[in-house]
């Protein structure tokens, strides 16, 4: 009996000292380290970091070793001792060999986290272009949102991509130029931190214009230095950033403040005279309970002149260059301020909620003339478009994790308010001629969503369904009498996706989907609640793969599916219906380190689009890039160096339905090169090395210029700068 005894009592002492224990894993200035790869040495246990840094890990004793490696920083091996230890890692040159694809939906985030740290971006219009395959393009002065282009879509300014950062919304509906206009010019490069991105309609938490992806960017929660800085360049170019930290060494709280200034006047004729004022402050506190609560407030404005897209017969006759006007009094000018409050709870050790609200002022105001002077012979065709804005908003997200599953439980609301949403016909800005359009724009949005991790083994299945309400109300000012024109409308989009991880070098998936995309308020209310949130279905067959320890491949053969829906032409005032359409891809990337300090990267996206219901020959997508590709080389802090050489490459693409008018493509190549010294960062970059005369952005378009008695659809467009060289110093305090 007495032997018995010690039996069970030694059993139960080896299963207490074996049962899961617990870690966090922190950098060297106390940011928790997400997606660290633990593994003990003795029983090949291993586990992952979470956001919080922490993880669990079972079959550890006394005296095991944990193996802890994360992307950027050094190997650390910990003797574990006892429960709840934290481990800090020391910042390391980007080695892909410590690269471990996770068993995750989002795993394809290792590649923006790659390539953030090995070729930082310069400028706001460069963020985007982190997510592979997304190509930008700027047509107004540099002060409007830049032209996307992702998987086979001219998504214009954000029709088919949902933008965030730190959880708010960027996209904004019923906009005055353009449904799900998505302005990012408000965020500071040096503050990103993360970019969180994903392709298709298969995210639960991604709602409205997630069709052809999504791009989620987290700014820093704090910064390692502060640092002032300034950039002089050609074209009368400034710019100057200044990152103070407000609370160094405080380990618990964090503040900076961070200010960006910029001056141009572009390489056009007519001088841009373009500013922008940027202000952004944020806080974060670590809780006594392990929460974090962060506090943003920003504020953003901008004004410019442009020049406006030109008709090629214009630059054919010499009777302008390439950098000239018809109409130079366009332009204008827009602000943001933005406050939101974020905050990521535990509630035990599998379960936590994160939730943020926010609230933004936004105003727009913007000059065009597409046409010249096809609708007013006399006074010309220029329009004002023009806005005021309040946005509020809520999300909350409960996440709960069991030994084999996950839930995650999602809802908020967004609700836009816009007052005197004008789009009028004026002569040279100053003169109203008249109001075509204006109104007030009251649109909520309610959502809810369910997601669902299972594993078995090796094998992951993710079902989810989401759940959107939308409530639409316009009050036409110009209408003979008040009333309101109200619309509501529920959309359910369910998702299965699968994911199979064979190792931490493989992982295959298949993602499947239902999204959608809503239409402008005015369309919803015109259209009596006709397709006002027409649907998406969309699969991806794809896999990543590390067939070496430094080289990183990932491809994806897709399918996406896109409803008919009618769009609102911001433009010309009007409602225009458009078709079904279809489209299938292929996309593959490449990250290779040849060295520790040599990095290689190309991205390659090919894409079949057609309209469904159009006739052959005349079923083509205006505007649809088929083929793209973007790459290059950078250094990484090789004796103090570090830059690189980037080329983006979008090929010939139809401008119109039957392909009779091509918008020519491009090769660009861009260099920098940077120097640190003790202190200081010293920097120059050339951007269109080769001079390459080339169109940043075109359209097939009617117009008419005032000594033509009958119009000319052709090729507009906006040149793409020419060779353009900018200094840069950059003092670290």
């Amino acid at each position: 009996m007495k032997w018995c005894l010690t039996y069970v009592l030694t059993i139960f002492s080896t299963c207490l000292h074996s049962q899961i224990k617990r870690g966090i894993v922190n950098d060297s200035i106390g940011n928790p380290i997400e997606n660290a790869y633990v593994i003990n040495t003795n029983s090949q246990s291993h586990a992952h970091s979470n956001e919080f840094g922490a993880f669990s890990i079972d079959k550890t004793n006394q005296g095991d070793v944990l193996r802890i490696s994360a992307l950027g920083f050094k190997k650390a091996d910990y003797s574990f001792q006892s429960n709840d230890f934290t481990v800090v890692l020391e910042n390391d040159i980007y080695k892909l060999d410590q690269v471990v694809i996770q068993p995750k939906m989002n795993a394809m985030n290792v590649i923006s986290k790659i390539d953030l740290q090995t070729t930082p971006v310069n400028s706001s219009q460069e963020i985007l272009r982190k997510v592979p395959g997304l190509f930008i393009g700027q047509h107004a002065g540099g002060g409007k949102a830049e032209q996307i282009f992702l998987r086979g879509f001219d998504i214009d300014h954000g029709t088919d991509i949902a933008i965030s950062v730190d959880g708010m919304p960027v996209n904004m509906v019923s906009h005055a130029h353009g449904q799900g206009y998505a302005d990012l010019h408000f965020v500071i490069p040096e503050t990103v931190d993360k970019i969180d991105f994903g392709k298709g309609t298969y995210y639960a938490n991604k709602g409205d214009f997630a069709t052809a992806g999504y791009v989620a960017f987290q700014t820093k929660d704090r910064v390692d230095k502060s640092s002032i800085s300034a950039e002089l360049g050609q074209f009368n170019t400034f710019r100057t950033v200044g990152v103070f930290d407000l609370l160094e060494k405080n380990k618990k709280q964090n503040a900076y403040l961070t200010t960006e200034y910029i001056l141009t006047d572009g390489p056009f004729d007519s001088p841009q005279e373009f500013s922008r004022l940027n202000l952004f402050g944020k806080y974060t506190s670590i809780l006594t309970d392990n929460s974090k609560l962060s506090i943003i407030v920003s504020r953003f404005t901008s004004k410019w002149n442009a020049s406006g897209q030109i008709p090629q017969r214009l630059v054919d006759s010499g009777a302008i260059s390439r950098f000239g006007a018809v109409d130079d009094t366009e332009g204008g000018n827009t602000s943001r301020t933005n406050i939101n409050v974020a905050l990521t709870k535990p509630i035990n050790e599998s379960t936590y909620i994160k939730s943020n609200a926010f609230y933004s002022n936004y105003n727009f105001e913007l000059y065009s003339n597409f046409t010249f002077f096809l609708e007013d012979p006399i006074n010309g065709d220029q329009i004002r478009q023009k806005e005021n804005r309040d946005i509020y908003g809520l999300y909350t997200e409960l996440n709960k994790k069991y030994s084999n599953s996950l839930y995650q439980v999602g809802f908020g609301f967004r609700a836009d308010a816009t007052k005197d949403t004008e789009l009028s016909h004026t002569l040279g800005r100053y003169t109203t001629l008249q109001t075509l359009k204006l109104g007030d724009i009251d649109e909520t949005n309610i959502f809810s969503y369910i997601n669902a991790e299972y594993t078995f083994g090796k094998l992951k299945i993710n079902p989810a369904l989401r759940f959107d309400y939308f409530k639409f109300n316009y009050q036409d000012k110009l209408a003979p009498t008040f009333v309101t024109q109200s619309q509501n409308k529920v959309k359910f989009s369910p998702k299965l996706n699968f994911i199979y991880s064979a190792n931490n070098n493989l992982q295959l998936y298949l993602k499947s989907g239902f999204g959608f995309h809503s239409n402008d308020t005015r369309v919803v209310v015109a259209q009596t609640g006709e397709k006002i949130l027409p649907t998406a279905i969309g699969t991806d067959l794809g896999t990543i793969f590390k067939p070496f320890p430094k080289l990183v491949l990932n491809a994806a053969l897709w399918y996406l599916y896109l409803e008919q829906e009618f769009v609102y032409v911001g433009d010309a005032g009007i409602v225009e219906p458009s078709g079904k359409t279809k489209r299938i891809g292929f996309d593959l990337g490449l990250r290779y380190q040849l060295t520790d300090w040599l990095f290689f990267d190309t991205d390659i996206n090919y894409t079949h689009g057609r309209s469904i219901d159009e006739p052959s020959a005349q079923d083509y997508i205006p505007l649809a890039p088929d083929f793209t590709s973007t790459g290059g080389i950078s250094v990484n802090k090789l004796k103090g160096f570090s830059g690189g050489i980037r080329y983006r490459y979008l090929k010939n693409r139809p401008a119109n339905e039957d392909n009779s008018i091509i918008a020519k493509g491009y090769f660009i190549s861009d260099l920098n090169v940077n120097y640190d010294y003790k202190n200081f960062t010293f920097g120059i970059a050339i951007e269109n090395i080769f001079n390459t005369k080339w169109n940043e952005t075109q359209f097939a378009t009617e117009s008419r210029l005032q000594n033509e008695s009958q119009s000319v659809t052709e090729i507009h467009f906006t040149p793409g700068t020419p060779l353009f060289i900018k200094s840069k110093i950059v003092y670290k305090f």
